[in-house]
């Protein structure tokens, strides 16, 4: 059985089928619908807010994994959940007051999870990583598709596997950027439990075969 998850990036779909791409991802063998919220503040692109959110909630029968990449993500933690986030996202980098926020997600029902941009290091989550269901690893920088995975990734990886092993938390991780065919299983091997995956599925010939070997790599 295959223990890693596969969360399609919306924000590759296309937009003008939106029916049409949620409905073949709810016959797929994709675990969960990542959703990318961007502020055009914390990062320099526009994506959707909860009226697209709402759409998307009506016709998924797969979970939504919601990513804020927006300042001052504690405004909406309630709207985001009312809108279908089944799992929040909020980065390190944008939160004052992490524990605080990571807290009132979990209050609110939904699955907490932080995430790192590249530059930032996984120790700094030690505090709090027994509260997170997940951490997000940006093997890119945020704010665009279709980016070149960086490398130095698999050393944060395995170092963050290294730090949920040891203190026994069951804490996911996901990875977010330039994930494909090729290094998925370098990937799991690392450690990853959940995978982002954009271009890489909606630009296949056949996504839902895409989806399938990607839940199955060599």
């Amino acid at each position: 059985m295959n223990k890693h998850l596969i969360a399609p990036s919306i924000l590759t779909a296309n937009f003008l089928r939106l029916e049409e791409e949620i409905e073949m991802l709810n016959g797929s063998e994709a675990d969960l619908l990542h959703l990318d919220i961007m502020d055009g503040v914390y990062v320099p692109n526009l994506t959707f807010g909860f009226p697209i959110i709402r759409q998307i909630k009506s016709l998924a029968k797969k979970p939504l994994d919601v990513h804020l990449m927006i300042v001052d993500p504690d405004r909406y933690l309630e709207e985001y959940r009312d809108a279908g986030a089944d799992w929040l996202t909020v980065h390190y980098e944008t939160c004052e007051h992490l524990h605080r926020t990571i807290q009132k997600i979990k209050e609110l029902g939904m699955k907490a999870a932080v995430s790192l941009n590249p530059h930032t290091e996984v120790s700094l989550l030690e505090p709090v990583l027994g509260d997170l269901n997940m951490v997000l690893i940006m093997t890119v920088n945020p704010g665009f598709g279709g980016q070149k995975f960086i490398e130095s990734s698999y050393d944060k990886i395995r170092k963050l596997r290294a730090m949920i092993d040891k203190a026994g938390h069951k804490t996911l991780i996901q990875v977010d950027g330039g994930v494909n065919e090729n290094n998925m299983g370098s990937l799991i091997d690392a450690g990853v439990d959940v995978f982002v995956v954009g271009n890489t599925i909606f630009s296949a010939p056949d996504p839902v075969q895409m989806i399938s070997k990607l839940k199955s790599p060599k």
